[in-house]
């Protein structure tokens, strides 16, 4: 078209400019060879924009196009309102609104569902309903728009009252509700009952139903859906595989990725990020080292892919490769020094943490609450008392940061940890809010590593007052008082955990051979080599070996 002179050709070069929208660089370029630029090219390089990873562009281009007095259209502000939506740009979509209504064009029933979502997005529910509200003529396209912002603040109550009044419905409503039921307030029961509901249920609903039995922890029900579904695609199994490596089955998550891989499906950056959180949680450095040589090469490494990639490394020991990782990240954020820092507190490397620390402090990082939250467990772990302390009066003193019940409790197990188990009750004890089972449990071990049954009895008043179903506080405190022979005491216990309905979870542990992983369950006798390994454990017995059959 240049040599031939035809780039000169207003329709002709705006056919190219149309064509070029894949890349939005090339496409500012072709923009820039337009003499004259008429409301169809100012209208694709703003669609362009608005569809990029950075919409707040289009709006700029949209000034630049009011600054020309190029005539804007009705095809102009579906996408100007679109990136001022996607940018949650408030300020800028009410002026763009303001100009809509100059033109005489709010009555467009496209530009109003655009309005609408624009400040549903920007949560200014009261806003979007007054337009939806006015609308004298909606389509399905209105009532989702208006459903969505209420799912996407968990108004379920008046998501769904929309969602009976609707005179028609598309795959999309249903898929909105089934998420936002799941997801968002975690009722899965009526999510269920929704997508039992459905006349067609597309891949998202599907996905949609499996996501929301994960949110709630319920791997089992999700592994069912996740079975019978017709069709799948790389967001059904990242679901899953994120699912377990999140709910402490890292053994099925792997599984799980393996499985995907040999039935053909690309992992994308979860699924990705999922194995390797199940590598880190079992120890399976091979296995990590496999993963991370996999999105290597098929280009899936990012910031969040890297940050996971550090954690797996230090949780397997392997701090070189760790160090490599984190030193070749071209971009950081807080999460990747945090997970580093807590990666050497772990390996017992507590000053090298603190090193990082000091030079986040001279690099200008805005501290915050995970930082010192990293830098405190770091301390923990490697025993540094009197760094912590300092690093937690720092904290509230120096940067003005507040400290939750996460703070507390690494300060508690701190002190606990360096057998300063007064102090350390005194923390509990002052504590603004309610102490967690997480303080109380590493109190307790502390007590019962450095024999102090006199303070271990603090706790028992606090049983009934522990939230959630946290077992290991309890069976913690019946060992102590079993290995003091308090037989009675341990009963005490033993009922209140029936009472409330507590399960000792089975003890598990694993092991990696030849890059392959082996996880051992207390009371399962259903692996394959379970009579070999009672052999060998009764080989170092006189009393006669025990036959157990495999079920």
């Amino acid at each position: 078209m240049v040599v031939t002179d035809l780039i000169s050709d207003s329709f002709a070069v705006n056919r190219l400019l149309l064509a070029s929208m894949i890349s939005v660089v090339y496409a500012e370029l072709v923009f820039s060879q337009i003499d004259e630029p008429t409301t169809f090219s100012w209208n694709t390089l703003i669609r362009a924009h608005a569809k990029s990873s950075n919409p707040r562009k289009a709006v700029v281009v949209y000034n630049q196009m009011r600054r020309h007095d190029v005539l804007t259209d009705n095809y102009t502000y579906p996408f100007v309102i679109k990136a001022c939506g996607s940018s949650l740009g408030l300020e800028e979509g009410t002026t763009v609104h303001g100009e809509v209504f100059k033109r005489g064009l709010e009555l467009d029933l496209i530009i109003r569902n655009c309005l609408v979502d624009m400040y549903c997005k920007c949560r200014q529910l009261d806003l979007a309903r007054k337009l939806f509200d006015e609308m004298l003529l909606r389509d399905v396209v209105s009532w989702n728009s208006m459903i969505g912002g209420y799912v996407g603040v968990g108004e379920m109550g008046e998501a769904q009252k929309l969602f009976d009044k609707m005179p028609e419905r598309d795959v999309f409503s249903w898929a909105m509700m089934i998420d936002g039921y799941g997801k968002k307030i975690s009722n899965v029961n009526q999510a269920r009952r929704l997508f039992d509901a459905a006349p067609v249920r597309d891949l998202i609903c599907w996905n949609s139903m499996v996501a929301g039995y994960r949110s709630v922890g319920d791997m089992t029900c999700a592994s069912k859906l996740f079975e019978e579904m017709p069709v799948r695609n790389v967001i059904s199994w990242s679901i899953m595989i994120d699912g377990y490596a999140h709910h402490g089955k890292p053994m099925q998550a792997l599984s799980l990725f393996r499985q995907m891989l040999q039935q053909g499906t690309k992992p994308d950056k979860v699924a990705a990020v999922g194995a390797l959180m199940a590598c880190a949680q079992l120890g399976a450095l091979d296995q990590g080292k496999w993963v991370h040589l996999y999105v290597e090469r098929n280009r899936l490494s990012d910031i969040v892919v890297q940050t996971a990639l550090v954690d797996m490394y230090t949780k397997c020991g392997s701090l070189d490769q760790a160090w490599k990782v984190f030193d070749n990240m071209l971009e950081r954020n807080v999460v990747s020094w945090t997970v580093m820092m807590v990666g050497l507190g772990l390996n017992g490397l507590g000053d090298d943490a603190l090193g990082l620390f000091v030079q986040m402090e001279k690099e200008g990082y805005l501290m915050d609450d995970l930082i010192f939250l990293g830098v405190l467990s770091s301390c923990s772990h490697a025993g540094l008392v009197n760094e912590g302390l300092q690093v937690f009066d720092k904290m509230k003193n120096v940067y003005g940061v507040k400290p939750k019940a996460e703070h507390y409790g690494c300060l508690v197990d701190l002190l606990g940890r360096a057998g300063r188990l007064d102090e350390a009750l005194s923390v509990i004890k002052g504590t603004p809010m309610k102490p967690t089972s997480a303080s109380w449990g590493s109190f307790l071990a502390a007590c019962r590593i450095h024999k102090r049954m006199d303070l271990a009895g603090e706790f028992v008043g606090h049983l009934l007052e522990l939230e959630g179903e946290d077992s290991g506080v309890y069976v913690l405190l019946s060992n102590i008082y079993a290995e003091e022979g308090m037989w009675e005491d341990v009963l005490k216990v033993r009922d209140a955990m029936t009472e409330r309905g507590i399960k000792k979870e089975a003890g598990r542990s694993a092991i990696e051979l030849n890059g392959i992983v082996y996880e051992f369950v207390n009371e399962d006798k259903s692996l394959l080599h379970v009579q070999e390994i009672y052999s060998v454990i009764w080989s170092f017995s006189t009393m006669p070996a025990i036959t157990y059959e495999c079920m």
